[in-house]
């Protein structure tokens, strides 16, 4: 067995368990620290795949900007345990039946993909600094706006969730 795939197998386990834990956590903050959890496995995938800038973007920007930003939020408004919500009786049904569907669906496409090489390693011409220059380029000068308006977006976010749980001083 290729080193490779002992690699990929256990760090699949690991994300998968991650997420699982993330969905079915009762508490909001270990919820978010399985998220960090699964984006550092998917920052290793990348890094297997020779795309050691998009690993290092994934780190700092997801693991590190976005979810500061969540556990800033959820420590703000006292949300660390999930409440029950009202689960309306269809939703159950309707939630078994699309994991079920993804399920299938993901087995089809890994059986079906099982005897094509589909996944190559990058040239290395792809990680070179040339083209990290020209994707900077590119996002700081066509995508300057787009980018400007996410990081507004989410300081207009933050700034709203410390003047909803802002609280009068008494007296």
């Amino acid at each position: 067995m290729n080193s490779d795939l002992i690699v990929f197998l256990i760090l699949s386990l690991i994300a998968v368990a991650a997420a699982l834990g993330m969905v079915f956590s009762k508490n909001a903050v270990y919820s978010a620290l399985f998220l960090v959890l699964n984006f550092v496995t998917v920052a290793i995938f990348y890094l297997l795949l020779g795309a050691p800038f998009i690993a290092m973007s994934q780190i700092t920007v997801y693991a590190g900007a976005i979810m500061v930003l969540f556990l800033f939020v959820i420590m703000l408004l006292g949300a660390e345990s999930l409440a029950p919500a009202n689960v309306l009786p269809w939703q159950k049904r309707l939630a078994v039946t699309l994991a079920v569907i993804l399920g299938l669906e993901s087995i089809y496409l890994v059986v079906s993909n099982a005897r094509a090489d589909i996944v190559t390693a990058p040239a290395a011409a792809l990680n070179s600094m040339g083209s990290l220059r020209e994707m900077a380029m590119t996002l700081f000068n066509q995508f300057l706006l787009p980018f400007e308006v996410t990081s507004i977006l989410l300081l207009v976010a933050m700034i709203g969730a410390i003047v909803l749980t802002k609280r009068e001083k008494a007296g």
